[in-house]
């Protein structure tokens, strides 16, 4: 890890002032933060002196970096410094807020939630009370909680006076010594312990964060929008470097190189196996997919050669849907011909990068960093104590926890969100250490203990059942305060509010004002600590509302310590003497909104988190989650880092879960589980270019979702990926230096981070099929702690013009201009060549919701095919995609655009049924054996397919059923309404949106599926409706009139009557949602129903009228 050799301290470097200029230009000073203190009525007062000047304390042309090898037992590392540990107890106590043209600052905060905060990396934590004479601040603690102090003379002194000592005097107030900072701080190299001298970048001098040049506005507060930042060297803050092997001569042999032949001695095992399915079951499925394409074109011949005469349109508009039929089928069915599984090795995994060796004792990791991303925006749709099991979930995840940063994103800016989740980080200090303690699973709280069964099965602990109890006490007082939360907020909100106009009051009277008036003021949101919300507010004001608000930035919990911090039998309500404490990072994004400004929903909130999580902990690989996916398997990402970490890993852009789902009825009546499109379809896709992004349990490789092509080693034959940095631009020879800023925006550590990110990804270099690995070893340094400035960096890429003229949502990041953009997000990464992986394990890997109720359901997959439609009319067509894009996986997508044109021919075609019993015809003349044979073959041709593709993806068959019935379902409702918006919206520029109405539930709300019953009208179940009584009244139409026939012709009627059953079967579900619980259906159904049949029913009469002349049709028509 790079550090600055020739500078006094650390806190030189991350004082407010610090800056550094290259060479020929001066030392400019600015002020990067504030950090201040907001009074009851919102204003601002400093707590901090001048800014230092730190200019002339740099001298020299360059400065020197040092890389640290690992620790051995010779050589350990030193303490962190204490400004350091002040500085990110400062951090991590401040609310840092900021946004377009305005000061970043970091609000000082007493306290974060009401109640009690215990463990030491939670935001809020204080140790005892300063000793200097009218100080009110605490001094500050350390990772097990206990007091920090600086002096040997026990001074007690907080970070503040602590700072103000060391710029005034250097002196301890208390023994008047001068305090010893090298005794602390960490930044004297060692060269006797293996620290290796670099040379700077450049032979410039450089500040670490990259700060140098600093603007005001024109009050003289910092600001933004004029930040100017400077690119030089290769790798900048958090940077592990790998020197060249002749740099060093023969000293390479002796140091670096260690790991690297302690792995060698090792026979090489793979992380990952690909399993193929059994030649049994694939190769007569893709015969079978052969046979019935060669039939299927017979078919259509003869369908064409053979046309109905006497019914000229019902034969026109029934071939015209079967061609669709089969072109949509092709679609869907070439792209499965090569189905595949996948395993992992968890204990390989383990042995290659976790294992103790002489270069590592301690067994320190060497994983790569991962951030793990959460988005929520409505606490009111998305109730705070779903999201707070998910960050629980979260954080007692089994992976290194110095390794692991969870981001959650606030889209909407509320405080019960914001309070809800300092909450959670409170109640993970219990329950983190409890779910390591007895290896818990699942790892969150609400499912954990509405688990049936046994809980002390498998469970070896004496004293597991009294820990549960505990426990479970605690989890259920966390419950009541986080309902609580709502109540909690508003009267404290109401009681300051109140004190604020008696505030107002008095000081009008005092003033002698007329007090006749009422006295308005804002009706502000206020916080625990008794200061205003900077988010969004309950009652909405001027830069307080959802869609107006500054940034806002809060570590809930700091980085934890490099080594595991074992707990005691004292400290806690339980004994984890034997346990790990630590929990991993956690922060809290809302990200600056402002009127006039596209903000690009989900994906914008996204792109946020990439940015600020790139400069804060800037992990090669992230995992986005819903708010309400929770980890189910504690060994998921290990499951996933095993295919990142595999050779041939580093082409693999994404790795996409499952989803599955909790809730669902027994029956699954609308296809909510997906289980053939989850099973079928993307295990289908991975043995292509891979599956498909679904939006949420996938892990990316940061570097690809920063719009970069995989790489091309041969292209880059004059360097040795192994042992030299790479620049940004040597992974796109197209990307100039000085376009960065367009690309990526303005921000130099965000800029930097790009190449270490892309390093610190790669596989180990273990095996000669690996052309590109690092070495082992590299990535068990130990993180660099958080500075105030590297926050504030953090909150300016978070504003809301950050994105203006650039990249970002168009090539880098998640992408915009559609409601799927996972999809779309997923598609770009295809087309420039990456491929992804799905990774299937054996215990789910996540778990979330998904509505059981028949609106809910329709509009969810209203959303999804809006989004395929606009992907259809858009560039990301995949007729358009380049040819690293391979031709099944370009069908694939094509289908994703296409399906929803389906609806056009499906419904017509459950119209023809009952248009061929009101007519009298049927779609051909005559009933020719070929006809038969060919639709016989056809037929038996799709059930065997569906049976074998049952037994390879381990589908069942009443889902597979349920599937074709949610199909048929929504083809007729949701899909035909998003091709209808989608065309009025590209021809048009009309956008529609179909909402609900009315609503009737059933009286039991005990029942956990009383969703299931639960009715909401809307416009979308019209069509389903009206296809379902047209058939029921063909039948009974042509059931009456065969009775009184002189001849009956029964042959036509049952030919009839039996594709109108087939349509009936499939909306079966569909019509049992419309009835309810028991039967109670809403009045606007049968006012519809009754509505169409009359509507029918004079339709017909006017059409054909009856007489006493009836002839009946001789078509020559006869059903054998």
């Amino acid at each position: 890890m790079a550090s600055l050799t020739s500078q006094p301290s650390k806190k030189a470097i991350r004082s407010p002032g610090a800056s550094s200029g290259s060479q020929g230009n001066k030392a400019s000073s600015g002020q990067t933060v504030k950090f201040a203190r907001r009074t009851s009525s919102g204003r601002y007062v400093s707590l901090s002196r001048e800014d230092l000047d730190m200019s002339g304390e740099f001298s020299g042309d360059y400065m020197n970096y040092t890389v640290h090898i690992p620790p051995t037992p010779d050589n350990q590392p030193m303490d962190t410094s204490v400004a350091a540990k002040a500085e990110e107890q400062y951090v991590s106590n401040s609310l840092f807020t900021g946004g377009f043209n305005s000061v970043t600052r970091a609000h000082l905060m007493d306290k974060v939630i009401e109640s009690e905060v215990s463990h030491p990396q939670m935001a809020g934590s204080k140790g005892s009370s300063c000793a200097m004479p009218a100080c009110d601040g605490k001094i500050m603690k350390d990772e097990r909680g206990n007091d920090v102090i600086p002096c040997e003379c026990r001074f007690k002194i907080c970070r503040d006076c602590y700072m103000d000592a060391q710029k005034d005097t250097g002196l301890c107030p208390g023994c008047k010594e001068p305090y010893r900072v090298g005794d602390y701080d960490d930044d004297i190299p060692n060269y006797s312990g293996g620290a290796l001298s670099l040379p700077g970048p450049d032979d410039s001098k450089r500040d670490r964060h990259n700060m140098s040049m600093m603007k005001r506005n024109q009050n003289g507060e910092f600001d933004h929008n004029k930040w100017l930042f400077e690119t030089q060297g290769t790798y900048g803050y958090g940077n592990a470097y790998w020197p060249q092997e002749d740099m060093y001569g023969d000293d390479r042999d002796g140091g670096m190189q260690k790991g690297m032949l302690e792995s060698s001695d090792k026979p090489w095992r793979p992380l990952s196996r690909v399993i193929d399915i059994p030649t049994s079951i694939i190769s007569p499925y893709r015969l079978l997919i052969v046979v019935r394409l060669v039939v299927l074109c017979f078919f259509l011949a003869w369908r064409l050669r053979h046309p109905n005469n006497d019914a000229i349109w019902l034969w026109f508009m029934s071939v015209i849907c079967e061609v669709w039929f089969a072109f949509s089928w092709i679609l869907d069915q070439l792209p499965k011909v090569h189905p595949i599984n996948r395993t992992t090795d968890l204990e390989v995994l383990h042995e290659k990068f976790e294992m103790p060796s002489p270069s590592n004792p301690t067994g320190r990791s060497d994983l790569p960093g991962m951030d793990l991303f959460v988005s929520t925006a409505d606490p009111e749709k998305e109730p705070p104590l779903v999201t707070a099991n998910t960050i629980l979930s979260i954080l007692a995840v089994e992976y290194p926890v110095e390794k692991l940063a969870c981001y959650i994103s606030d889209d909407g800016g509320a405080l019960l969100t914001f309070e809800a989740m300092a909450e959670a980080a409170s109640f993970a200090d219990l329950w983190v250490p409890f779910c390591r303690k007895h290896d818990i699973e699942p790892r969150n709280p609400e499912t954990y203990f509405s688990l049936k069964g046994d809980p002390t099965k498998n469970k070896k602990r004496p004293d597991f059942v009294k820990d549960r109890r505990r426990v479970k006490r605690e989890y259920d007082e966390f419950k009541v305060r986080i309902n609580g939360l709502p109540d909690s907020i508003r009267r404290r909100s109401e009681a300051f509010n109140a004190r604020e106009e008696m505030k107002m009051l008095k000081h009008m009277r005092e003033s002698g004002a007329e007090t006749l008036e009422p006295i308005k003021i804002q009706k502000a949101t206020w916080m625990a600590d008794g200061t205003h919300w900077p988010g969004t507010w309950a009652i909405p004001a001027r830069e307080h509302a959802k869609g107006d608000h500054a940034g806002i930035l809060q570590v809930m919990l700091k980085p934890p310590s490099s080594d595991p911090l074992m707990g005691t039998a004292d400290d806690k309500l339980l004994d984890f003497s034997d346990v790990d404490i630590r929990l991993p990072m956690f922060v809290y994004v809302s990200r600056e909104k402002r009127p006039g400004y596209d903000h690009n929903k989900k994906a914008g909130a996204m792109n946020a988190l990439v940015r600020a999580s790139a400069i804060l902990s800037n992990g090669p690989f992230i995992l986005n989650l819903d708010c309400d996916h929770y980890i189910y398997n504690c060994n998921a990402i290990r499951e996933g880092m095993c295919f990142m970490m595999d050779r041939g890993g580093e082409d693999i852009c994404y790795i996409q879960f499952p989803q599955r789902f909790e809730g669902i009825d027994p029956s699954d009546r609308y296809a909510n589980h997906n289980t053939v499109f989850f099973d079928g379809n993307m295990r289908a896709l991975d043995g292509l270019q891979g599956p498909v992004y679904v939006g949420t349990g996938c892990m990316f490789r940061r570097f690809a979702l920063y719009g970069f092509e995989p790489h091309k080693v041969d292209k880059m034959s004059d360097k040795n990926p192994e042992t030299q940095a790479l620049k940004t631009t040597d992974f796109d020879p197209d990307l100039d230096v000085n376009l960065l800023p367009k690309r990526f925006g303005n921000s130099t550590l965000l800029a930097e981070s790009i190449p270490v990110a892309e390093f610190q990804g790669r596989p180990i270099a273990d095996h000669p099929a690996v052309k590109y690995g690092r070495p082992p070893g590299i990535l068990r340094v130990p993180r660099e702690p958080l500075d105030a400035t590297t926050v504030a960096e953090a909150v300016s890429v978070i504003s809301c013009w950050y994105e203006d003229k650039t990249e970002w949502g168009d090539r880098v990041g998640w992408i915009y201009g559609s409601v799927t953009e996972d999809v779309v997000t997923g598609y770009r990464m295809h087309n420039r060549g990456w491929r992804s992986v799905y990774c299937v394990t054996k215990r789910d890997a996540f778990r979330g919701s998904a509505p059981i109720n028949l609106t809910d359901r329709l509009h969810q997959v209203l959303r999804w095919a809006t989004g395929s439609v606009e992907i259809f009319f858009s560039r990301n067509n995949a007729l358009l995609g380049s040819r690293k894009i391979k031709v099944l996986q370009r069908l694939a997508y094509l289908n994703v655009g296409v399906y929803p044109f389906t609806s056009l021919f499906l419904i017509v075609y459950c119209f023809l049924p009952a248009l061929s019993l009101f007519s009298g015809h049927f779609i051909v003349q005559t009933l020719d054996v070929a006809f038969l044979g060919l639709l016989l073959t056809i037929s038996l041709c799709l059930v065997a397919l569906a049976i074998l593709e049952v037994k390879w993806s381990g589908v069942g068959l009443e889902e597979w059923w349920r599937n074709e019935q949610f199909w048929l379902i929504s083809g007729t409702s949701a899909h035909f309404a998003a091709v209808v918006q989608g065309l009025l919206k590209v021809i048009a520029g009309i956008e529609i949106s179909f909402t609900l109405t009315s609503k009737s539930a059933g009286e039991d709300i005990d029942d956990i599926y009383a969703d299931l019953y639960l009715v909401k009208w809307t416009s979308l179940m019209i069509p389903p409706i009206v296809i379902g009584m047209v058939n029921i009244i063909a039948i009974v139409v042509a059931f009456s009139r065969t009775i009184y026939e002189t001849v009956p012709q029964w042959s036509k009627f049952i030919g009839g009557a039996f594709f109108s059953f087939w349509v009936l079967a499939h909306l079966y579900p569909f019509a049992k949602g419309l009835m309810g619980r028991r039967g109670k259906t809403p009045t606007i159904v049968f006012v519809w129903s009754g509505l169409i049949a009359i509507t029918l029913s004079l339709l017909w009469v006017a059409v054909n009228p009856s007489n006493n002349e009836r002839t009946v049709a001789a078509s020559g028509f006869t059903f054998p």
